[in-house]
Order: structure tokens, then sequence, then C-alpha cells
């Protein structure tokens, strides 16, 4: 998979360190997945859930952190759309990103 924003992440564990590892971890992965339906991201990442809209959640580093995603399975990316902490995903509006 292609990962679209990555800058987005790099930026974000510059400013919050102990999720760097955990974001690193979840580049490599995801760079060496060819995902072809949420089976196979489920597969991957057990802890990832669809919430509608091409987007999943996925939970880093025990739950620390969550990132949204839009997964586009025919072209094979994944674009970022929001890292934060547990406490700052519980305050978004997801039907906005």
């Amino acid at each position: 998979m292609r990962i679209i924003a990555e800058r987005t992440i790099r930026e974000y564990y510059e400013k919050n360190p102990k999720a760097k590892i955990a974001l690193e971890d979840w580049v490599a992965t995801v760079k060496r997945s060819q995902w072809r339906c949420f089976a196979d991201i489920k597969a991957t990442f057990n802890s990832v859930d669809y919430v509608g809209n091409q987007h999943y959640v996925f939970n880093i580093k025990g739950n620390d952190y969550r990132m949204v995603v839009v997964i586009k399975f025919i072209p094979q990316f994944v674009l970022i759309r929001f890292i934060g902490t547990h406490k700052e995903y519980d305050k978004i509006d997801c039907s906005i990103i």
C-alpha cells in the first residue's frame, strides 16, 4: 500500500515522541501490505475498525493513540485523515473527516 500524507505521521511523532516507534512500525507494515478488503486489514491489524465511507480507525500503541485513514483498495493507497490521542479522537466529528 502507498501512504498519502505520510508527512502527517512524521510531524505528529515529532511533537509526540512516545508515539514514534508505534507509528513507524505501522507505516512499515502498511507499506508491505497489499490489502484487497477489510478482512485483509483485520488479518494485519486485529484492532482496526471500519467506520463507514471507506474510513478505518487504527489503535496505535495499545490504544494510546488513534489514527483515522481512508483506504482505497483498487489503487492501493491509504490517506491519513487524523492522528491523535484516544481522548482527542473522542472529540472529533467523524462525519467531517
